[in-house]
Order: structure tokens, then sequence, then C-alpha cells
């Protein structure tokens, strides 16, 4: 296990993971996302509710450009590592025997916006957002991001969001089916505790029922969209475009790409 991510497993049964990197806007590196699938195993074991949460400034960032970059030449099989580790918590969420609550404030991003549409119940802060930036580093989205976008909001806007790479506000979230509801900045936390406690007292077995009859009916595809991601992700990571928008991220200027 690593600071990074903190679990804390209360007497009601709720197992809460907090996302705890905020130098990176708790974005995700290989041993961040290894002891986040370590501990949603625990989960299902142990707890009644799984709770993934950030901070004030971040649910998360998505996948640590930074790390990746200090990966050299290796930097296409870091990523990729980093991405074969998130399919795998994707698949898991979406299968888990016990419900899944997201409280998501400030930014959700990449991964991080795939992570939290995972969970089966996502409580926003006002000031909270959904974006899906990869283009604007010459990549697709992941993470199942083409599946559980398009199931909550739609095509068009799974499509709006991935090709602009607009930030998602909190309201425009909730009216788009991303969030199930949206609290002030100085309630999300306490918001998103109240559902979790209100899950575990609920029927175990007709929630797992529940939950396996709603994602058959709107998820079925998740799996071969992970596949799909994965594929194109791996062609694109090995571009020249992909090498040309990390740089100018972390350079923070306007990346030039020639489509190579």
């Amino acid at each position: 296990m690593t600071d990074e991510l903190l679990v804390d497993l209360d007497a009601n049964g709720i197992m809460t993971v907090t996302f705890n990197r905020p130098k990176s806007m708790n974005a995700l590196n290989r041993a961040t996302t290894e002891a986040l699938l370590a501990t949603i195993e625990r989960a299902e074991a142990e707890a009644r509710v799984l709770v993934l949460r950030g901070n004030d400034r971040a649910f998360s960032s998505g996948a640590d450009l930074g790390a990746v970059n200090d990966a050299g030449d290796d930097s296409a099989k870091q990523t990729g590592g980093i991405l074969d580790v998130i399919n795998v918590i994707v698949e898991r969420l979406k299968n888990l025997a016990i419900p899944s609550v997201a409280g998501v404030s400030g930014a959700a991003a990449g991964v991080g916006c795939s992570l939290a549409l995972a969970c089966d119940y996502i409580v926003m802060s006002e000031k909270s957002y959904f974006m899906l930036a990869f283009t604007k580093i010459g990549l697709m989205p992941d993470g199942g991001a083409t599946a559980l976008v398009a199931a909550s909001a739609g095509r068009h806007r799974a499509m709006r969001m991935a090709l602009t790479a607009e930030k998602v506000q909190a309201a425009t979230a909730l009216d788009w089916g991303l969030a199930s509801e949206v609290a002030a900045p100085a309630d999300w936390q306490a918001r998103t505790a109240e559902v979790a406690v209100t899950l575990a007292a609920g029927a175990p077995l007709a929630y797992r029922e529940t939950r396996r009859a709603i994602n058959a009916a709107s998820l079925d595809g998740l799996t071969a969209a992970l596949d799909r991601e994965a594929e194109g992700q791996a062609r694109l990571l090995s571009s020249a475009d992909n090498k040309e928008g990390v740089a100018a991220f972390l350079e923070k200027r306007q990346a030039t790409f020639t489509g190579n």
C-alpha cells in the first residue's frame, strides 16, 4: 500500500478511498493504480459500500504525465502499464458486488473522469468538472471513457467532450446525466458520506442484482470499448504527435501537431 492512497473502513462498512497526491492534483501513477486495484478487491470482501474521492482541488487529474515523461524513451510502455491497471479497475467497479460512490471536487480529468463515471452514484461539488483532455496531447480517451460517457450523456455529447477537450462543469454534467447530484462546495464531502451511509443500510442482495441489470443494459459493451481504446492508444502513444503533445503540456505551450 502507499500513503498516496488513504483507506478508511468505518463501523457502517463504508470503505472510503482518498487519492492523496495533492501536488499533482491526484494524478495517477503505477503505484497508486496498483494500490487502488488491491483496495477495490479488499472492499468487495470487507465493505458494504465503496467511496472514491479526492480533495477540494481535484478528484484526479488523470495519468501522471510528469512520471511518464521521467520514463524517457520508455514513456509509451509506462503509460500503457498504467492503462492496463486502470482498465482492470474500471471493469471491477462495473462488476463490483457492492455499490460505489464517487465524491468529485475540482478536476476529474482523463482517467480520473473514467474512474468517477464507473461508480454507481456521483456527488459533484458545484466547482468541479469533467474533462477528456486526451486530444490535447495527441491521444484518444481511454479507461472506458468512450463507453462510460456515451452511456450516460449520449453519442454527440461524448464526441463533444472527446474532440473539444472542454471542461464540463458540474451543473452541465448533472443536466447531461453524468452526475447523480451536485452539492455546494462546502457540502460535497458531507453529502458524499450521507449517500454512502444510506446505501450501507440497504439490502446488499437487491443492490447486487439491480446493479447487474442496469450495467448489463447500459454498459454491456464496456469490455469491447476497453479493448478498442487499448489498441488505438497503443498506436497513438508511439506517434510524433503524442510526443509533441506531452512536451507542449509540460512546457505550457501550444502543441503543433503534424499527423505523424
